[in-house]
């Protein structure tokens, strides 16, 4: 599949999904939302791809909706807005649910939608230049869609200040409030992100794809029903040939 708005790249089991509008700081438009959730399709179909990393060309990882989007959008009907909406809401899940672990590689701005490609995203890794916010209510807008995911990630008593005063943060602000999972130097950037999909490459297949699944199913269980389920999923990866396969090396090593 051709993209307009992306650039896709495969190589050493990792799958690259390269926001490509650097003229527009990577905004968000419709055009965009449903190429990438085209592209996390391709990539979740493509068996040599174990890890799905998303990042930006150009100066900015994503600067949110696109100003000359949001005025079309003025003309909207309800109709319109609810399925441009569920269009969004379906990329963000597409990421967050995806089987294959994805790595946010931030090295610029994440604001409003693109801090919310960064939230759906299991490891963030952001360059000491990066700077995050849920800008929406300088707007009067809502970041509703992401919130969904963002209560699921932090504590609310840090999503209720970022996303109700709209504040943009640093790279260090936002891995203090569990928002970022590493950070590095610029120039170090693509390392840390080679080296921690590489982590991931090198595991078992099998074993990433259910340890991803139970992490998406155990949100909102409650403990009876959290310990049902990880029980009935630990019986089912001993039967996998990996863990199979995995044993059998463990009691062989020299």
């Amino acid at each position: 599949m051709s993209y307009s708005r992306l650039e896709i790249e495969t190589g050493d089991g990792i799958g690259r999904i390269w926001l490509n509008r650097p003229e527009k700081r990577n905004a968000l438009d419709r055009t965009l939302v449903d190429e990438l959730t085209a592209a996390l399709r391709q990539l979740e179909a493509a068996p040599e791809v174990r890890a799905i990393v998303l990042g930006g060309r150009g100066p900015a990882f994503c600067a949110g909706a696109d100003l000359e989007y949001l005025r079309h959008m003025a003309g909207f009907t309800v109709l319109d807005n609810m399925e441009d909406s569920a269009a969004l809401a379906t990329a963000l899940r597409a990421i967050y649910e995806s089987t294959k672990p994805t790595i946010a590689r931030v090295h610029g701005p994440a604001i409003a939608g693109g801090c919310g490609l960064a939230t759906v995203c299991d490891i963030v890794i952001a360059s000491d230049r990066a700077s995050f916010g849920y800008t929406e209510v300088r707007i009067g807008f809502v970041p509703a869609i992401v919130m969904a995911f963002l209560v699921r990630k932090i504590p609310q008593i840090q999503a209720r200040e970022l996303v109700l005063g709209g504040r943009i943060i640093g790279a260090r602000e936002a891995y203090e409030r569990g928002l970022v999972t590493f950070i590095t130097e610029e120039d170090a950037l693509d390392a840390r992100v080679e080296e921690i999909a590489g982590a991931i490459t090198g595991a078992s297949p099998s074993g990433v794809a259910l340890t991803k699944q139970m992490l998406t199913a155990l949100d909102g269980m409650s403990l009876d029903a959290a310990l049902d389920y990880a029980s009935r999923m630990n019986a089912l990866a001993r039967m996998t040939p990996d863990c199979r396969q995995g044993i059998e090396k463990f009691l062989n090593r020299s």
